[in-house]
């Protein structure tokens, strides 16, 4: 029951405390991550090989030697990387605060909500202004629905990376797992971009984050049909997953958008330039009311989550 329990008390502080207002670890890391791309992005004039190479390097510096310390001092008390003996409550504990940090449920809902309330309010500007937040994409475009939809997609797409992914990893290699996958997430906002910068050297951050994602991804979306209209769900996943340029935000976010009935996607401005969008889901356009109908499917993902790990952590203990 360890892990069950690891994982109720962690989401508990997530949901009771959200993020730490001052000092998260996650702050630090960021500092970290830059000064070693500073010092080790090199001559922009590099060949391809070289650049990514540095960037492959520069990952690895900055994630491994933590994930190693998480492993020696709180190493998994379950699954196929425990050693068998007995339980450490000292290890259970730094894996319920590693878990705890790593988890964004909270967060997620409240930059989610300021946008929805300020379109209740009739607020565009204002609604515009807190998406802006959470979205990569020129807001100033965009009306009622646009808002809608961005936000939408930004809580079924995030709900893998702040609540799910950090769970599976969790579940499969304990503390030093979840680590390793947050500090890769963090390094692929960082650094993961196709543009001039960043497309050689964070290529290994961007392929990393694939990786790691790829089972967390499916799982996720499969929770949303699981926890919203199922059929239409799995139907949207199996059609319109692969038309999404991310290889498990496509699934993710076709499913959730099945699961609520409505639909997301479709044409964005970013840096100024319209980009052409694949549409996600079935339905009508999201509208405000759908942005709590998204974080409700998120939450009730979570419960089946947690249920799943619940009822796997005692049946083998």
């Amino acid at each position: 029951m360890t892990l069950g329990l690891s994982v109720l008390c962690a989401l508990a502080l997530d949901r009771l405390l959200g993020e730490p207002r001052r000092g998260h670890p996650l702050v630090g890391f960021g500092t970290f991550a830059a000064a070693l791309e500073a010092a080790g992005y090199g001559p922009p004039q590099a060949a391809r090989p070289a650049r990514r190479l540095r960037g492959l390097a520069a990952w690895a510096l900055a994630v491994l030697p933590w994930v190693v310390l998480t492993g020696w001092l709180a190493p998994p008390q379950w699954g196929p990387f425990h050693d068998g003996g007995r339980v450490s409550f000292v290890a259970v504990l730094l894996g319920v605060l590693a878990l705890y940090l790593a988890l964004g449920g909270r967060a997620l809902a409240e930059h989610a909500r300021p946008v929805a309330a300020a379109l209740a309010a009739g607020d565009l500007a204002g609604a515009r202004q807190a998406v802006a937040r959470i979205v990569s994409r020129d807001t100033a475009p965009m009306d009622a629905a646009a808002v809608s939809t961005a936000t939408v997609e930004s809580v079924l797409e995030n709900g893998c990376d702040a609540v799910f992914g950090a769970l599976f990893w969790f579940a499969l290699a304990g503390a030093p797992g979840v680590v390793l996958y947050r500090l890769a997430n963090t390094l692929d906002a960082m650094w993961g971009y196709r543009n001039a910068r960043y497309a050689d050297f964070g290529w290994a951050a961007a392929r990393l984050d694939d990786l790691l994602n790829l089972a967390p991804a499916r799982l996720t979306a499969l929770a949303y049909a699981l926890a919203g209209r199922r059929a239409q769900a799995l139907r949207c996943w199996r059609t319109q997953g692969r038309q999404w340029k991310s290889p498990n935000a496509g699934p993710v976010m076709a499913a959730g958008a099945g699961a609520l009935g409505v639909r997301i996607g479709g044409p964005a401005r970013y840096g100024g330039e319209w980009q052409a969008r694949p549409v996600l889901g079935e339905g009508p356009q999201a509208r405000p009311a759908d942005i709590g109908r998204a974080l409700g499917l998120v939450d009730r993902a979570t419960a089946l989550w947690l249920l799943a790990l619940v009822l796997g952590s005692w049946i083998g203990a």
